[in-house]
């Protein structure tokens, strides 16, 4: 049997639109996988990496924090008073941070976090003595002053 013309034209449209709706099926398909990748490779190669270099930093600024208020302890005076002053990095992460000197007697604690992420150092071998109090930035520089009632 034959076709008719008609019928011709009327299987190619079809055969057309089929394409098409094939077309757009695998590309909704795929744009719906783009965005799922996209969210994990943010969590996985960005945001996992960065949130662990930004918690070895705040150790690392809490261990030297530290060390400067045991070495001032070291020679400061028995009666009298004594200041220094230190740089922090500006930023970790192109982020800031904050500072903190928490706690009492031995359970005194240096906690350097930027509200999401928080590390806590404890203050080495002086922390029963002497009470230390405080809380700064990486802007700018940093003071710590002791007398000898204490540090502030």
């Amino acid at each position: 049997m034959r076709r008719s013309c008609y019928q011709d034209r009327k299987h190619l449209d079809e055969e057309g639109l089929s394409s098409l709706l094939e077309y757009l099926s695998v590309s909704g398909v795929l744009v719906v996988l783009l965005v799922i990748v996209m969210f994990a490779v943010n969590a996985a190669f960005i945001s996992g990496p960065s949130d662990t270099l930004k918690f070895h930093s705040f150790t690392d600024i809490g261990n030297g924090l530290s060390v400067r208020i045991v070495d001032l302890y070291v020679i400061a005076p028995g009666n009298g008073t004594i200041t220094t002053k230190f740089d922090l990095p500006d930023d970790v992460a192109k982020q800031e941070y904050y500072v903190q000197l928490d706690g009492d007697g031995a359970a005194q604690r240096i906690i350097v976090t930027d509200y999401n992420l928080r590390s806590n150092i404890a203050l080495g071998g002086i922390g029963a003595t002497r009470p230390v109090t405080g809380e700064t930035t990486g802007n700018g520089l940093n003071r710590i002053s002791y007398d000898s009632r204490g540090y502030s």
